[in-house]
Order: C-alpha cells, then structure tokens, then sequence
C-alpha cells in the first residue's frame, strides 16, 4: 500500500529528456496520460513511444511541441493528423520485433505508464486487454508507474504480473473503451463469402479488427474445429465459440486455447475474457514470431491493405507519403502462414475507395510504402473474387489481379498492363 500515489505525486518523476512508453491500444491509461501532459511546462524534450492507443493524445497538439515528441509503431486515429504534419514521428518496425527495441536497449525506456487489474490474493496483477509489447515495457523501463482500475478484465498468459514489479500505483476506476459494430455493406459480405470459403476445417485463424474480419467471422458457422492464434480479436468470435465452431482442437500449440496478444472491441468481449482460462494473452514477440506460427495447421492469416500493385506489392501502412497506419503484424502472419502446413495467407480489401479510386493499380503512389513485397503475397480477395498469386509470374498476376478489381477499371489497368508486358 505505500506505493499507492496520486497521478501527480507518480508523474512528478518524469524528468525532461526521459523517454516514456503508453500502454498500448484500449489499456492506455488516460488518466496518467493527463497527469503527464499537465506538467507541460516543467518538461522539455520527452519522447513518448506507443503502439496504436485508444485515447486523448494531447501531447501531439500543436501547444506541446518541445515538451513532447511522439515516435510511434502504428499511426492510430488520434495521432494521425499529427504524423503527416510532421509533428510526430513513426517507426517502421514489425510488431514481432517491438518488445526486442526495449530488450536490447535499442530504445531504452526511462518510464513506463500502465494500466493493470487490481492485485489478486497471491500479490498479482493483469495487463488485461493488452500485453503486446507492454510486458517488455514494464521489464526494461526504470520507472514503472501503474493506473490500476477495477474495471480491467483479469486475463490468464504472459500478463499476469507481480504487483512488485511496479514503482507507483495510482488508483482510478474509468470504463475500458469499446468499438463499436458497424453495419456490414454489399461488397464486404462478398469478401466474407469468398474468404470462408479458402478457410478449411481445422484451420489456426488470425484476423484483425474492422468489418471484414468481421465479415469472413460471420460465414464461418458451419465450419468445424477452427483455432485462433492471432495479434488481436474482436467480439466476432464470441458466437463462434459459442456455437462449437472454435474449439482449438487442432492446434498443435496452445491446444484449445486462444491465443492473443491484445484484443479490443465492446463490455461483451471484455466481459468474456474476464477470468476466462480458455483465453490466453501473450507477449506479442511470442505470438508473432513466426517460429511460432508456423506450428499450428492451416494457418489462415487474413489481414488488409490500402492499395495493392497488379504485381503484388502491397501497401498496407501509407497513402503515398502519408502514414496512415503501420507496418503491424502483416508480414509475422503472412510468413508464418505460409510456413504453415496447408497454411493461406490472404489480403482482403475492398476493390474501391470510398472515392470509387481502384485499390489495384498498376504502381503504387509516389512515397508508397511495401509492407509486403511480391514473393510474400498468396491470396488477393475483393468482392470479385480471389486471385492466387503464388508461383505466378508478373504477367499472369497481372491478369489475375485485373480479374478481381472493379469493372468500371478494368479497361484502363488493361491498357496500362499493355505498355508494360504487352498482351497477357
């Protein structure tokens, strides 16, 4: 009890220069986040480093410029704005390879800012929705302050952690964020359809958030025998599991257990993972290693991308030179799904924006960025249809990918592809 401070007491011990981790996706905790901020002119060249976080990123506006620096791995929402305006930076690296930054001492962490579950009996505490890269955080970072909230849920894995482990402890209870559900459109149904279809029976599932995953999610009742061994899940395989169709009984690794390194989405997944021993939350350098993914049966990685070359070189983190999201888990997943027995690595996307521009093009824009280069992509799925581009050559990918781009751009890719191949 007598590490039990207040939020101002805890964050008086940020000095200027210090480098400070925030707990990642759903589990920032806001309230030190504000604490931290307030003393905006105490400090002087902080550098705050996180993954995605679900909350009020303050120390990216404009008025903090020279107190904070933000350098992260994955642009979210709330600091996109900031990262193309060049008043925050982003770090290319694969989510695999985050917690080994802080291991190895290649970016050393003066703090960290957590939150966790209150202790149990036994003197431990759960870092819940998040363990990702934060359990390196909390290993590495000399100064390790906690917001410790009633409301997080206890998970079982690598997050269960020692109430020892922390320097200060700030009690605050606050709800955990949720996403909502969106109503699915026509052409994300169709995906969903042409995805469930690749997925066989005692496939190893890993999906992300958002509506096509929630999509191919939706197509799977009457497959049989599925795992889940993946970055992150949302609400959408609480039926699944519900009705029998995960039961992880094929997996080689973590036999009927789910694995995951964070998970975000409404109370009912919160709720659901709560003291759930079938739930297994791991460091993500575990999860994502592809020594490890490789293990388990039919590996099916399902994840996206902002536009895709009629090669199939696949930007999924950028809009020319724009950073839009982060490199992620694509490329863990994608090798480790391939390295899989009977393992299908698949791009899912829509095949237009939302400006009706073609997400298949035949060059990426100026400043794109290649998350995964050609040798890497299998799988290409848009509400045309699927195109396998393994083992083909640039001119029979080429054709396969016009096959599922949107009719109305067919013509002028089949133009462009003529300039450069000639007829295919």
């Amino acid at each position: 009890m007598s590490k039990v401070v207040t939020a101002e007491e805890a964050l008086s011990y940020v000095k200027s220069g210090d480098r400070v981790f925030i707990h990642s996706v759903a589990a920032a905790p806001q309230l030190l986040i504000d604490s931290l901020v307030a003393r905006k002119n105490d400090l002087r060249n902080v550098e705050i480093v996180h993954l995605h976080t679900e909350c009020d990123a303050k120390y990216v506006e404009p008025e903090y410029e020279g107190h904070f620096r933000l350098k992260s791995f994955f642009v979210g929402a709330n600091v996109r704005k900031a990262t193309q305006e060049h008043r925050a930076d982003y770090i290319p690296v694969f989510l695999s390879e985050i917690p080994k930054l802080f291991r190895e001492n290649v970016l050393p962490l003066d703090v960290a800012l957590v939150q966790i579950s209150p202790p149990d009996a036994h003197g431990f505490c759960s870092l819940g929705v998040s363990v990702d890269a934060t359990l390196a955080a909390i290993e590495t970072a000399k100064l390790v302050i906690a917001q410790v909230n009633p409301r997080m849920p206890r998970t079982y894995g690598d997050g269960c952690v020692a109430v020892s482990h922390f320097d200060f402890l700030v009690e605050h209870e606050s709800p955990i964020p949720v996403v909502k559900v969106s109503p699915l459109s026509e052409e994300e149904i169709r995906i969903g359809k042409h995805v469930a279809a690749l997925v066989e029976d005692g496939a190893t599932l890993q999906m992300g958030i958002g509506n096509i995953p929630n999509a191919v999610l939706a197509q799977l009742g009457g497959h049989k025998k599925l795992g889940i061994h993946t970055e992150m899940f949302s609400d959408g395989v609480i039926p699944l599991i519900n009705k029998g169709v995960i039961t992880g009984e094929k997996k080689k690794l973590n036999r009927e257990k789910i694995v995951s390194s964070f998970v975000m989405g409404t109370d009912a997944l919160y709720d659901f993972i709560n003291d759930n021993p079938g739930i297994l939350m791991m460091d993500v350098a575990y999860v994502n290693d592809v020594a490890t993914i490789r293990q388990n049966p039919k590996v099916t990685s399902i994840n996206s991308a902002i536009e895709i070359d009629y090669t199939g070189q696949v930007c999924a983190d950028s809009i020319g030179t724009k950073h839009f999201s982060g490199v992620g888990g694509q490329i863990d997943f994608i090798r480790g799904a391939s390295y899989s027995k009977g393992g299908k690595p698949i791009i899912a996307m829509t095949s237009t924006t939302k400006r009706g521009e073609s997400k298949i093009v035949p060059f990426l824009k100026e400043g794109a960025g290649v998350v995964s280069t050609r040798p890497n992509v299998h799988y290409i799925v848009t509400e045309y249809g699927v195109a396998n581009l393994y083992g083909k050559s640039l001119k029979e990918r080429t054709k396969l990918m016009i096959n599922i781009a949107h009719p109305d751009h067919r013509e002028w890719l089949e133009k462009e592809s003529f300039k450069r191949f000639g007829k295919i």
